[in-house]
């Protein structure tokens, strides 16, 4: 048993934002683990491996049409018999690049609608075929943003704390019908999304030295935590936060 408790074998995976960084990353190490993986993103700038091309469907789509993301999932539901595991990843980030400017409108609703309103259309389709199964569970990729207020980012702070409140609203509406649904917050991960704040040294060195293991995350460190979310190993968690920050919110500062 205890063999088999962290196995995400043959089960049908959903990562959203799957077409680089974090979300292509995860594909791979579930498929490595021989998970089904369908990748959902607008653009997929990474190929597949041929040794892992049949583990991992890509799929073109935009999250927010919510039309189009309920016919890919019916798709895939009507083709696996199941969907046992949903990742909502993607994400969009406009940060300020000045201190006393007024945050645009436009980035404001488009943020919100990719990394929050997507999350909810995939999350609400997933569900749906998740019943059948009484069995399923969802796991979004929020941040430390949705624990802590960060300057010139207001979008993204809203959108990240939504999605950890919408993931606590769902697990207690699903729970009693063996969805469950939790949160992973990474801290500050080297992707393209934080790639200028990495090639500046003073804001590299400010994240990694606040960062207690003194480093500044990769993607696959998210691959583990995701396998936990996915198998039986956290059967009975449901509605958490797990932090993958390198102990970033705890650390004061105080030494």
């Amino acid at each position: 048993m205890m063999k088999n408790l962290f196995s995400v074998y043959e089960k049908v995976v959903i990562i959203t934002g799957a077409g680089r960084s974090i979300g292509y990353n995860l594909a791979i190490g579930l498929a490595k683990c021989s998970a089904k993986i369908y990748s959902l993103d607008k653009k997929f700038t990474r190929k597949i491996s041929r040794n892992l091309s049949s583990n991992v469907i890509q799929i073109k789509c935009d999250i927010t049409d919510h039309k189009k993301i309920r016919q890919i999932f019916k798709r895939i539901y009507l083709k696996e018999k199941r969907i046992d595991v949903l990742i909502n990843n993607a994400a969009v980030s406009f940060a300020l690049q000045r201190k006393n400017q007024i945050y645009s409108e436009k980035d404001w609703i488009h943020t919100i609608n990719v990394n929050l309103t997507g999350s909810f259309y995939c999350s609400k389709e997933a569900i749906k075929y998740m019943l059948k199964r009484r069995n399923g569970s969802i796991i979004n990729i929020t941040s430390i943003h949705a624990e802590l207020g960060f300057p010139r980012n207001p979008a993204y702070n809203a959108s990240k704390g939504g999605l950890k409140m919408l993931g606590k609203a769902f697990a207690k509406d699903w729970s009693k019908f063996g969805i469950r649904v939790n949160n992973i917050g990474p801290g500050y991960i080297k992707t393209e999304m934080t790639s200028k704040r990495f090639r500046n040294k003073k804001n590299r060195l400010e994240r990694q030295n606040r960062t207690l293991l003194g480093r500044w995350g990769k993607p696959e460190d998210l691959i583990g935590p995701c396998i936990f979310l996915a198998s039986d190993a956290s059967r009975y968690m449901t509605g958490q936060d797990l932090y993958i920050d390198g102990g970033w919110i705890i650390n004061s500062g105080i030494s």
